[in-house]
């Protein structure tokens, strides 16, 4: 617990907006950037539907695209939780739209910490820079794993490998004082505060809604969104975490499968469209070429990508909840906001 001001960037995104209720249930002032102050309605929203209608917070405007505003944004702060990055719908067709921003946009808020005095800087990474670009492998991930941007991994993978490195070598180089650590979310899941979703979000509505006419064989490691918020407010303050990063899993890869059987349990007839039937490998990538939200998936068919928590745990006393009750809080805040 601490009064301290604490910045978040990216205070309309999905994992943003936790961390910003994570940080206010425990006593600390927040101030949160958004690219344009347009955006600062979708914060309030997000603020009242946890039940925080009335709270004060400080919203700014920074882009990471460039250098204005980032230093009047960390002045004053203890602390920074840099949730920011940019991910879009759609692949771009020059990877350097995602890279570049990514990386830049690390290390100006690193560089503005500095320059503010800042404690420490915790960076929202992803298992995007730890499992991907490597041999097929039975054994978990752990944090000495990193992708190898030199594969064809895609421009979103090799975004944040690219930034996170550049944010580690950023500190070894000119980081002074400045502590960092990492925090590298496999699939985040979890109840949204606001009706823009992410891929992983947009993934269980499908499921729910009778958007998809059948299972494709994919698996992904899930954590829920408000054990991350949590990981990053530990990661925070945790001495031990200094210098550090900590992949934030639930547990096992759970398959598309696995989680329609859940949540049809678990809702009873409100899961009534969630698919049955487990389409073959074949069907799904002939399909993909006519329908464009099934060629994400198509890289995924048939693999499975296991990561480890027990940094996490062991070091900083994480505890995620079960997968489970994640999917459920994610149905019902779905069906909340009317989106299924």
């Amino acid at each position: 617990m601490g009064d301290e001001l604490v910045l978040v960037t990216g205070g309309s995104g999905f994992l943003g907006a936790h961390c910003i209720v994570a940080l206010l249930e425990r006593g600390y002032r927040v101030r949160t950037t958004v690219r344009s102050m347009d955006r600062q309605v979708e914060v309030w929203a997000a603020l009242e539907m946890a039940g925080l209608a009335d709270a004060e917070v400080d919203i700014v405007a920074a882009d990471l695209r460039f250098d204005a505003g980032w230093e009047a944004a960390a002045a004053g702060c203890g602390y920074v939780l840099h949730t920011a990055s940019p991910f879009p719908a759609n692949a771009p067709k020059d990877e350097n739209e995602l890279i570049v921003p990514a990386r830049d946009g690390a290390l100006r808020v690193l560089s503005a910490s500095r320059a503010a005095g800042v404690k420490r800087v915790v960076l929202t990474s992803s298992f995007a820079a730890v499992g991907y670009g490597h041999p097929s492998r039975d054994t978990e991930f752990t944090e000495a794993d990193w992708s190898n941007p030199q594969a064809d991994i895609g421009a979103y993978t090799k975004s944040k490998a690219l930034a996170e490195r550049a944010a580690w070598d950023f500190i070894a180089a000119d980081g002074g004082t400045l502590e960092l650590a990492v925090v590298n979310p496999v699939a985040i899941i979890g109840p949204v505060l606001g009706p823009k979703l992410s891929t992983s979000i947009e993934l269980v509505r499908r499921l729910l809604s009778g958007g998809m006419p059948g299972l494709a064989k994919i698996s992904l490691p899930v954590v829920d969104v408000r054990d991350v918020a949590d990981l990053h407010v530990r990661a925070m303050v945790d001495p031990a975490a200094a210098g550090e990063r900590f992949l934030a899993v639930a547990g096992p890869a759970w398959s598309l499968e696995q989680m329609a059987g859940i949540l049809r349990v678990r809702l009873g007839n409100e899961g009534s469209k969630i698919p049955t039937r487990v389409l073959p490998n074949w069907l799904v990538r002939a399909a993909a070429v006519f329908v464009p939200p099934l060629r994400q998936l198509v890289p995924r068919l048939g693999v499975v990508r296991n990561a480890s928590n027990a940094k996490a745990v062991g070091t900083l006393g994480w505890e995620p909840r079960p997968v489970e009750d994640s999917l459920v809080d994610t149905a019902r805040s779905l069906q909340k906001l009317g989106m299924l």
